[in-house]
């Protein structure tokens, strides 16, 4: 199979869907990789790097679409990148589709195979393998970014997030324990912030309870306690998630009025829609905005502020899964993995997973016949 690897071009990414390690594991089983020149060259792995490695250079993008039978990227496509789309062509990538209406029709008139990083699923059906790794990252850097924002030139109240001796910490609340929150409660903790994980699911909640040991509060969710909770928070980390649906506004416009000003809402599934009702998704060159004194922070591709280290840690994650799209073809692929399968967001013009079909309010075909072909 011919696999294209095109140059990113949403704004300020530069990771890059294979590195040049993945690159030579496919050539080594038998395919050819195609490399945007310059695709890499932003995390130090240039074109050269790039043929040593096995792959050709392709001198654009248009080149990369027309040749390829897979594309592997990072970020959804661009319009530019769907209208090269052409039928029966793999698309491998995060895609992000329920808060997305206008990227599902293009990916549906392109009649493409569209199979979404985000919606792929682990034996238990609930572990999210390729979303794993940015929703670390982004966990991760929510604390950071969020210690930035909260400085007084930057907006925020001016409060360090560890505190110092005699003056206390920041009040942290990250609202959802999955992944994400997970890793941002790591990272609060160990700055020494007064933390607080709200979750619903008993089971979560009471591995959460049994890590921390008592560094974290885990609280049950509910709307009473969301509200109760954002009145008194420095640093608010949203990371809730329904694989493949839009995220629930938690965080209600009329409650904005009442929390501390100057807090900083970092609003990590933004990706999905966003979990308040005044979230809008930002660049990484202008990545705030405020409403009502508090700092918004919604960067649609977070883990993009540290390319070279989420381009590495997706590729370790995506290339076993894209190995085998390449070595079976992408029916038997998915065919052998209802797991695998359950990537399968767009099929020959048609939306083949649940809850994006919900969230879009368009006709859902579990098993469209070109799967079946």
């Amino acid at each position: 199979m011919l696999i294209g690897v095109p140059k990113e071009i949403k704004t300020q990414e530069y990771r890059v869907g294979l590195v040049p390690s993945s690159v030579k594991e496919f050539v080594t089983q038998g395919h050819q990789v195609l490399v945007e020149t310059g695709a890499g060259a932003q995390i130090g792995f240039t074109d050269d790097i790039y043929k040593e490695a096995g792959a050709k250079i392709a001198a654009s993008a248009k080149e990369v679409f027309e040749k390829a039978e897979m594309i592997v990227k990072v970020k959804e496509p661009q319009p530019q990148e769907i209208k090269m789309l052409r039928e029966g062509q793999i698309l491998f990538t995060y895609l992000h589709l329920a808060a997305d209406p206008e990227q599902a029709k293009g990916l549906m008139d392109s009649k493409s195979v569209c199979i979404a990083y985000e919606t792929v699923t682990c034996k238990d059906g609930r572990t999210l393998p390729l979303l794993q790794p940015m929703s670390e990252i982004a966990g991760r850097l929510s604390i950071q970014v969020g210690a930035h924002y909260l400085m007084k030139h930057k907006g925020g109240t001016g409060r360090l997030i560890g505190g110092v001796p005699g003056v206390k910490p920041a009040e942290v609340l990250i609202i959802g324990g999955g992944v994400s929150g997970f890793h941002a409660a790591q990272m609060a903790t160990g700055m020494g912030a007064n933390v607080t994980i709200l979750e619903r699911d008993n089971e979560r909640m009471r591995f959460l309870d049994e890590y921390f040991h008592g560094r974290a509060n885990i609280i049950y969710s509910n709307t009473d306690v969301v509200e109760r909770y954002l009145r008194k928070s420095d640093l608010i980390i949203g990371a809730v998630l329904i694989p493949g649906a839009a995220a629930p506004r938690l965080l209600k416009k009329a409650t904005l009025k009442e929390m501390i000003p100057g807090s900083v809402f970092v609003d990590i599934a933004i990706d999905q829609g966003g979990c308040a009702e005044t979230s809008k998704a930002t660049t990484h060159d202008k990545p705030t905005f405020v409403v009502d004194n508090v700092v918004h922070y919604c960067v649609a591709n977070m883990p993009g502020a540290v390319p070279l280290t989420s381009a590495l840690a997706l590729n370790h994650s995506v290339l076993p899964y894209a190995l085998q799209l390449a070595n079976k073809g992408w029916k038997k692929a998915l065919g052998d993995n209802p797991n695998f399968r359950n990537g399968l967001n767009v099929c020959y013009g048609e939306i083949t997973h649940q809850n994006v079909a919900e969230a879009l309010n368009l006709a859902f075909n579990p098993a469209p016949k070109a799967l079946a072909a």
